[in-house]
Formats: structure tokens, sequence, C-alpha cells
């Protein structure tokens, strides 16, 4: 199917007024149902990941077969091991000769696949039949100087890395890739939205974003599909949401123009509606000033980016500290159910779960879980994954009752954001059983 005759989907590109291109409905589509589903036109595994997933088809699994030559990428057979050497070829010979200082960054890795797919399929393929990788917004009139240079700093790397198996066009056509790439480019995540990988999903990223989407994108193994989660009637545009929805109106958009260069006029950034509950104040004796409550939102905002910095340096119970002094701190102006509050429970849960602190990880998710069912919409992956570690950690812990409880609501969000028959539930129905 090439583009144009995307009628038969029930979906057409067109220009959507003040969004440029975009994706609309062309019949009704109910909650569940799938709207398309789109294959990587390529993607790369974690490094982190490796031995856990097959290097090809992302399949998690026991008893993975490396590869001989640089025993670092494993498969689930001969045939996802041969499917992928067109791509792992560019990485094989080079990491056995780097040895520990093979280390090209996720984006670098990525657009390297891009490269050489591109040379080996010059024609369009089954993941563009509504848009083509050549067509992706780059934003390149709209950088700054420090993202120029990150850009110049992973060409270098494509450059130190790749040099052997790669014919490069000139610099300005690769900083216009990479611009692209960081606009367009995809992660993978499992069922608990723990990173798997990066991925190019060129008529996925033809949609437009809204802060109140009416599709969720999952996938299964390197195939990304899209589902409604609000009813969808024909005529209506198909948004996605290009960021965590958790934040209020300010923070999101201060993220949407630093990572994509627009700001969103959504209902939910026009009405703010939900953001009074999203920074919600204790209720003390004495109110604390407005100056007061600024200055806290201004300090959890500068504690989320000090700890995203520190994950790279600090030692996990040393992270845990950063949570629980900032915690503490805010607790003071703050309640609970505040996001910023919830960023940093959420963050001292994953440190728990790292360090195998079930106890401590449960405390921390129970405490999450309903402002989390509050402040984000109705189908959301945060919730579900949280409901997911939730009933994981109960079970694990022998409280089979709230156990089961917690996986039925992980169930009853993800029939309608992965399907029924996807993996991820089947797998969870069957933890329902064992237990």
């Amino acid at each position: 199917m090439r583009s144009g005759d995307s009628s038969e989907l029930g979906l057409e590109r067109f220009q959507s007024p003040g969004r440029g291109r975009g994706l609309r409905a062309l019949r009704r589509f109910a909650v569940g149902e799938l709207l398309f589903s789109c294959p990587a036109f390529t993607c790369v595994l974690t490094v982190n990941e490796r031995g856990n997933h097959c290097e090809c088809c992302f399949a998690r699994k026991e008893g993975l077969s490396k590869c001989g030559r640089c025993k670092q990428a494993f498969y689930c057979n001969v045939e996802c091991q041969k499917q992928d050497w067109p791509m792992h070829k560019l990485e094989c010979s080079a990491m056995c000769v780097f040895g520990q200082n093979w280390n090209p960054s996720e984006t670098v890795r990525l657009t390297a696949r891009i490269l050489a797919k591109q040379k080996t399929h010059p024609e369009r393929t089954d993941s563009e039949k509504l848009l083509s990788v050549k067509e992706f917004e780059s934003h390149l009139d709209k950088l700054d100087n420090e993202k120029k240079e990150l850009i110049q700093n992973d060409i270098s790397a494509l450059h130190h890395f790749y040099s052997k198996h790669m014919e490069y066009p000139d610099n300005e056509a690769l900083v216009v890739l990479f611009a692209q790439v960081n606009c367009n480019g995809f992660t993978i995540e499992d069922e608990e939205l723990s990173h798997l990988g990066s991925a190019v999903f060129p008529d996925v990223a033809l949609m437009n974003h809204s802060c109140c989407p009416n599709v969720i994108v999952t996938y299964k193994g390197t195939v990304a599909e899209v589902r409604a989660v609000q009813e969808i009637e024909s005529g209506d545009e198909i948004f996605t949401s290009y960021i965590d929805l958790l934040y209020p109106t300010e923070d999101r958009n201060d993220r949407l123009k630093d990572s994509y260069f627009f700001t969103c006029d959504c209902r939910e950034c026009i009405t703010k509606e939900k953001d009074k509950d999203k920074l919600k104040i204790r209720k003390l004796n004495e109110p604390p000033s407005a100056e007061a409550v600024r200055d806290m939102i201004k300090y959890a905002r500068n504690v989320i980016e000090e700890f995203r910095r520190a994950k790279h340096y600090k030692s996990p119970s040393e992270l845990l500290e950063v949570c629980e002094r900032s915690l503490d701190k805010m607790g003071s102006v703050f309640e609970e159910s505040n996001v910023y509050m919830l960023h940093m429970m959420y963050q001292a849960m994953g440190v728990c779960l790292y360090m195998q602190d079930w106890e401590g990880a449960l405390r921390y998710g129970q405490k999450i879980i309903k402002p989390y069912s509050k402040h984000y919409p109705l189908y959301s992956l945060n919730v579900a994954s949280m409901w997911l570690k939730l009933g994981r950690l109960y079970m694990g812990l022998e409280n089979r009752t709230a156990g089961v409880k917690a996986l039925k609501k992980a169930i009853a969000i993800m029939e309608i954001a992965h399907g029924k028959d996807h993996p991820y539930v089947i797998e969870i129905k069957k933890e329902l059983e064992a237990h």
C-alpha cells in the first residue's frame, strides 16, 4: 500500500489547521479498537537488556543464543540472527575492537541503522504507508547552540564507532538526520515501562500531540500498535501524547517546547482544570504564602533535574537519601498527592526496587496509585504499570488478595491499551492463575 490509498485503513493523512500534517479518522473507532499497527523502520535494543531480549524481535525469553563473534548480541534462533545481521554487522566487529571503550549513545546507534536501512531499502517500506522518514520534520531553524553542539558530538561518535561499515552523507545532511531522529524517534518500553530500546515508526510519527489524547501507542515486539482510548468519530483528528501527562500545564509545555518546538492548545492546556489538584497545597492553620508556594515549585523542578543527573553517579542509598530529603522539604508545603511529591516517590520506589527492598517499594507505590489514577487520563500506561508493579509486589510478599485486585486493575487498562491478545496481558493472566 502506498501513500495516498490509506482509506482502506479508515485513516487519512491531512493538513491539520495550525499543526501541519496530521492523521484523521475516516470512520468510527470504538474504545480499545486497533486503528493501525506499524513495524519499526529500524530499531535498536538498549545495551542493558542484552541477554534478556532478542536483538531482532525484542522477544523476552530465557536461553537466547549469543552471537559467536562479539558474544554481546542475543537471539531467539538462527532466523532472528540472520534477519538482524545487516544491522548487527554495523557493530559486531567494532565491539570486539573497541572492547570496554565501545559506548555510542542509543541515538547514534539508531541513526547508524537508519543510514544502513536507507542504503539497502531506498524504496518506501511498510512502515511508511502515510509518512516517509525523509519527510520527518527536523526543526533545524529552531535549534539553539547547545542542541547543535550535542548533534555535532553525535556525528563525531557516529564517525568514530561506525566508520568501517558506513558511507556517510555530508555533515549538513547528518545534522538534519539527527535533528529528525531527536523529534521523531520512539522509545520502546515493556509492561512496567522499563526502557527496552529505541526505534523509528514513521506512520506513528504522523500523529500530532494532545494532552487529552484519543489513542495510545503500545509495542508488540518491534511493532507499534495504536488503539483508541476515547470514542473516535469519522472526521476526528487522531492525537497521541508525546510526553508524560502527570505534570501541570506549564511544565508540559516547557517540555514540548524544549523537545518538539511547539506549545499545546488542547482543552487541558487552555482550561488548566487539573492544575489545582496537581499542585495541591497542604491545608495548614497558616496557609503558605503565594511566594512560599512559588519557591517550593522552583525547588521541586530543580530537585527533579538534580536527581536525573545524580542517577549517573550516585549510589542507590545516596539517591534514596535525595528522595527522602526532598520529600521531607516539599511535604512542608505540598500535599502527598502533589505531582512533585509523586515524582520523587516514584523515583524512590524505583531505587527500592533496584535494591530489592520490596516493602519499601510497596510503601511508596501504595501512596502513589490513588493520585496517579486521578491525575492521569482514564486509560494510562503509567497507571496500568503502577498497578502491575503493586500486584507483583503484593504477590511476592504473600498478600494474595491485594495482589489479585491490583493485577486485575492493571489488566482492565491493558486490555484497552494493549489489546486482549497482547503477550503482556496473557502473561499477567497466567500470573493470576499461578497464585
